[in-house]
């Protein structure tokens, strides 16, 4: 076992916790005087946690067989409305009993890996209620998605199970490709495109998509506005998280350049996640 660690601003906290939400093996300590915290991440090998000093930095050691401890208890099951039960679970014999056991939710395995969006996080959760709201909505028509900042590929994989036409996945993240690659595989959902893209540096099909998830850091989102509102169609529904409540204002207003507003914001805990579209669809909607 190894172990990779950092150090960093308390201001940070909230952004690395999000950036491995889901990830057992993840600890936060606050260093004493309150003003540091230390990251610390867990691997099974050596190879994983030289993989995220290249992203993140810090260090890396291998543990004593004293420093052991019992794991980390996995996320429970998440049911979202009356449609889905999402799982870390992936033994045949568990996923078997989970499935008898609610026949008619639909099962999504997402097993806690270095990407996130596991579907426990309060972001991941939101838009996945939301998103069945839309899907709702949008029952009998080929819609199609772009989820942006996919992590584990969760929403787009949720987006399939309700029914979506053709979808996109991306993430900057290589690791959270390759993650994403396998949640389709495991999950049926094998249409889904799934892509290493820098939403920043995207060029989004001149005609949209019906519906675009973006679950990525406020200050990504302020930049991505502009490419975000080229990607969503005429009459589409955007559903965005990863906002800090303080940093809502701001996100926001930087939306609004875009031509991009929002008619239902939800916060849960030190989070916001709100749904919306185009400007000009929701006053013609509101008239």
């Amino acid at each position: 076992m190894f172990v990779w660690s950092k150090l960093s601003a308390v201001r940070w906290m909230d952004a690395w916790e999000e950036r491995f939400a889901g990830n057992p093996n993840l600890v936060l300590e606050i260093i004493k005087g309150g003003k540091s915290i230390r990251i610390q991440l867990f691997c099974e090998t050596k190879k994983a946690a030289d993989a995220v000093v290249r992203q993140f930095g810090g260090s890396v050691r291998e543990m004593a067989n004293a420093e052991w401890n019992k794991p980390v208890a996995p996320p429970r099951p998440l049911k979202v409305r009356d449609v889905f039960l999402l799982t870390p679970e992936n033994r045949p014999k568990e996923l078997a009993a989970l499935k008898k056991a609610n026949p008619k939710r639909e099962i999504i395995v997402i097993p806690p890996e270095m990407a996130f969006g596991t579907g426990d996080h309060a972001t991941t959760s939101t838009c996945l209620r939301l998103l069945v709201d839309v899907a709702r909505a949008r029952k009998g028509t080929n819609w199609t998605v772009a989820d942006l900042g996919t992590g584990t590929g969760v929403l787009a994989i949720a987006a399939r199970k309700m029914g979506s036409g053709e979808t996109y996945a991306c993430d900057f993240d290589p690791f959270a490709v390759a993650v994403g690659v396998r949640n389709i595989e495991r999950n049926g959902t094998p249409e889904i495109q799934m892509k290493e893209q820098d939403v920043l540096k995207w060029k989004p099909r001149k005609k949209g998509y019906d519906v675009v998830m973006a679950n990525l850091f406020s200050t990504v989102l302020i930049e991505a506005w502009p490419v975000i509102a080229k990607s969503l169609g005429s009459g589409g529904d955007l559903i965005v998280s990863g906002i800090l409540a303080s940093q809502a204002w701001e996100v926001f207003k930087a939306a609004a350049a875009s031509g991009l507003g929002f008619t239902k914001v939800i916060k849960k805990g030190k989070w916001v996640t709100a749904h919306g579209g185009h400007l000009e669809d929701l006053i013609k909607a509101a008239k």
